[in-house]
């Protein structure tokens, strides 16, 4: 099971994000661990400047913004 963490101060963007990972997730029939991470200083521990960040397994792959559908069925193509 791979850990995602969506970083944000729960904005709708953070809220957008975090369904979309989980709705591929169950699309490709992938268990995730999806955890909203809300805490500034632990948001700038990973560098982030731009909301929403995305870290998969302690890895940033993305920040500012939603991402794309395209890109989040990538991370899961990936092995991510």
């Amino acid at each position: 099971m791979k850990s995602f963490k969506v970083l944000g101060p729960g904005c709708a963007n953070c809220k957008n994000t975090v369904r979309l990972i989980e709705s591929i997730a169950q699309e490709k029939g992938v268990a995730v661990d999806v955890e909203k991470v809300e805490d500034f200083r632990e948001i700038a521990s990973y560098g982030i400047l731009s909301t929403p960040g995305v870290v998969i397994d302690g890895q940033v792959v993305h920040a500012g913004g939603v991402p794309s559908r395209g890109k989040v069925e990538g991370w899961f193509a990936q092995g991510a």
